[in-house]
């Protein structure tokens, strides 16, 4: 697959539908902001279930508040009963607590055996800052990973999840055999943090065949929100109905050219931009 954009339904029609489960970015940089910019500028109309609400901007993470869990599965219930969704995504969870509600209510809607579902294992922001209580890990792993089309960890993510240390190729490989033994059909360990290497490798695997994707590193300091842009690429791929290996294809070009018209923004790191569409 080599297109660069995904198909846009007609005037007056309704688009295809994707939901983002995540944290809302104050500096509009990342979580559901960011999400719902790759979801617009590629056709998509995106739901919503919001499930903290952080103080960041461009320096870092000072603070976020949970949504209460039952507000959580309400909001999700609410869109996928009445609008339904052709796939949808995770990013910010925050807690156990609230992990488990997401698994919950996905399995008791029946999405689980329907529709496809990203999990963006997000942990902490780009600049260190906590954004999932340790605790949570086991219910990453043991409740919402197995319902999991595909993961997408950074190798930050990759070592709190597994415990290996991703240096070079050979431990990217180890560590996406042990993420795909938690229960995901696909497992895409990114390569974007691996300074081992002058392209920026991902690595895929179903558990019987490695998938790889190289693109050029853009020298740039303002990256913030990559990992969910890219994740939200993937899902709006997959909800067209792409195979795994061809939305993740599209998701890294996507990304790679977010990161080509990133912008700067405070006093710190500014955001990936999809921006580069309306060009």
């Amino acid at each position: 697959m080599t297109e660069r954009f995904l198909p846009v339904a007609p005037s007056g029609e309704a688009p295809l539908r994707v939901l983002t489960i995540a944290g809302s970015d104050s500096g509009g940089g990342a979580g559901i902001q960011a999400d719902m910019r790759t979801f617009a500028l590629l056709g998509i109309h995106g739901l919503v279930a919001v499930t903290a609400v952080t103080i960041q901007n461009s320096l870092g993470v000072n603070g976020f508040h949970e949504i209460p869990v039952d507000v959580i599965a309400g909001q999700i219930e609410a869109v996928a009963t009445d609008i339904g969704l052709q796939a949808a995504k995770t990013g910010m969870l925050a807690s156990s607590e609230i992990i488990d509600a997401v698994a919950d209510t996905w399995v008791g809607l029946g999405l689980a055996d329907t529709t496809p579902l990203v999990v963006d294992p997000v942990c902490a922001s780009m600049h260190g800052d906590p954004l999932l209580h340790p605790s949570a890990l086991t219910s990453l792993r043991e409740k919402l990973f197995p319902l999991a089309t595909l993961v997408t960890p950074n190798l930050d993510e990759v070592r709190l999840l597994t415990g290996i240390e991703v240096v070079d190729g050979a431990t990217q490989r180890k560590a996406a055999r042990e993420l795909h033994a938690l229960g995901p059909q696909w497992a895409l360990v990114k390569g974007g943090h691996l300074r081992s290497s002058e392209r920026s490798p991902d690595l895929l695997f179903d558990g019987s065949e490695f998938h790889e994707f190289g693109s050029t590193r853009i020298d740039t300091a303002h990256d913030h929100g990559a990992g969910d842009t890219l994740a939200a690429a993937i899902t709006s791929a997959l909800a067209h109905g792409y195979q795994v290996p061809d939305a993740v294809a599209f998701g890294k070009r996507w990304v790679t050219e977010c990161l080509r018209a990133a912008y700067p923004l405070g006093q710190g790191h500014g955001p990936v931009s999809a921006l580069f569409r309306l060009g």
